[in-house]
């Protein structure tokens, strides 16, 4: 079974934004269908296996010396560009890729859902995706989505999902809406934390594909962290702790708990 790692958000009471994490399952290992847009012989098999099985991959230079991002986005949902400064920012800080770290976004028109679900996601993925390991480059696949997910309850709207070992999806409508509500974090803020989140959870974060260094996995609640200020927390339904967290247009960081394991499995 594969871990799909979900960011969620809701509103409480006041116009107040909650950050919730919760933890799924889906079936991993899937081939998916052979594609028309890619030169024969390109194996795609090393790019469709379970969130974290690329964690050493993506963190050291071993195997791979450069990274390479592909994001797609709909038609007027394109991340920002402080958003775009911030998770390369992010990326440099963490991953030893001594030949550079590479960010390329195409524009898309909108599948026409109003909801998705992660085989409708990973469907689409595989009709777009052009950019798949090759030589010293490890390849990552970003999609920016309208609609919503189909696992949203009335409880709370998911707004990331790490769903392979080098793919996440953004439902970056939804995001926009909470960026909208009063008092709330700016979409960048938002955006960023999003993001960051689910890249961690690509970096085998926590304990799902990089090794502990200390005893900090949240075991009840899934892959995440027991340190409530942690990028990696995640939070019961009240949410206490992580209102405040992204309060004030902070970005929540790693604790030195994950950075430890990252650091430990070949990252800086």
């Amino acid at each position: 079974m594969t871990l799909e790692n979900k960011l969620l958000l809701r509103l409480i009471g006041l116009p107040l934004l909650l950050l919730i994490i919760v933890v799924g399952c889906s079936t991993d290992g899937e081939s998916g269908p052979v594609e028309n847009n890619l030169p024969n012989g390109m194996d795609v098999s090393q790019n469709r296996k379970t969130v974290g099985d690329s964690a050493s991959d993506l963190l050291d230079d071993t195997n791979f010396t450069e990274i390479f991002i592909e994001i797609f986005y709909v038609s007027g949902l394109k991340p920002t560009e402080s958003t775009l400064a911030n998770f390369e920012s992010f990326l440099s800080q963490r991953l030893n890729k001594p030949d550079g770290i590479s960010i390329e976004l195409t524009e898309i028109s909108s599948p026409g859902q109003d909801v998705y679900s992660i085989t409708d996601i990973r469907s689409l993925e595989d009709e777009i995706r052009t950019a798949y390991n090759q030589d010293e480059i490890i390849k990552v696949f970003g999609l920016f989505l309208d609609g919503e997910y189909s696992e949203n309850t009335e409880n709370g709207s998911v707004l990331g999902v790490a769903y392979r070992n080098t793919s996440f999806v953004l439902f970056e409508e939804t995001i926009k809406g909470f960026s909208g509500q009063p008092l709330a974090p700016s979409t960048t803020v938002l955006e960023t934390t999003v993001l960051n989140h689910e890249l961690g959870h690509l970096l085998g974060l926590v304990n799902a594909g990089t090794p502990l260094q200390s005893a900090h996995q949240d075991e009840p609640n899934g892959r995440h962290c027991t340190t409530e200020d942690c990028l990696m927390y995640w939070t019961a339904e009240t949410g206490e702790g992580l209102v405040n967290m992204i309060s004030g247009g902070t970005i929540p960081e790693l604790d030195e708990a994950c950075l430890a394991d990252l650091q430990a499995n070949g990252g800086k």
